[in-house]
């Protein structure tokens, strides 16, 4: 299931998009340390490839997908480890 989010993102030199900040619905912001990876990925249902981000939040490999000019994590996986992990909130 998709959960859109916030995301504070800038465009680098080379004009990609760089994502940088995860807030969520309650106002809790998570920091993303890298992006490791970027890459178009077809996912079952959409209408288009989506561009798949492959970041490191709160030290484990998470996925942010941009897509038809929205951001959105896998809500099964990301909402319980970011939510239940012990963390700090960024202000």
């Amino acid at each position: 299931m998709k959960k859109f989010i916030k995301v504070q993102a800038i465009f680098d030199c080379d004009g990609n998009l760089m994502p940088e900040l995860i807030i969520w619905d309650n106002k809790q912001r998570f920091s993303i340390e890298r992006v490791t990876d970027i890459r178009y990925t077809d996912n079952p249902g959409a209408e288009e490839p989506e561009l798949r981000f492959t970041c490191v939040i709160l030290g484990r490999e998470k996925y942010v997908y941009y897509s038809k000019s929205r951001w959105y994590v896998d809500a099964k996986s990301s909402r319980q480890e970011l939510s239940g992990a012990s963390y700090t909130i960024l202000n």
